[in-house]
């Protein structure tokens, strides 16, 4: 997949994530693009795993399933960095 077509879909699944993810994300339109192409690494790699079970580092394409797979990997992405972002009081 080309970089154009990874910016387009990392906006796409990053903005979704934000919004189905609870709570308030800050962040401007280049973290949300970067959670997007991050998301889609990771979601591209949980499906590939799951699917043929070997782990690759791949990417979701660019389909309706592939966004689907871009979306649910940022809100782990999401998870996980507020997991390891808490503060203790």
């Amino acid at each position: 997949m080309n970089i154009l077509a990874w910016i387009v879909l990392g906006l796409i699944a990053g903005a979704i994530a934000k919004m189905i993810y609870p709570g308030q994300q800050g962040g401007n339109i280049i973290s949300t693009i970067l959670l997007g192409i991050v998301g889609a690494f990771i979601g591209g790699s949980i499906y590939t795993l799951l699917t043929t079970g070997t782990l690759a580092l791949t990417s979701a394409g660019f389909s309706i399933g592939g966004l689907i797979v871009s979306v649910i990997g940022a809100i782990i992405c999401l998870w996980l960095y507020y997991t390891f972002t808490r503060r203790a009081y």
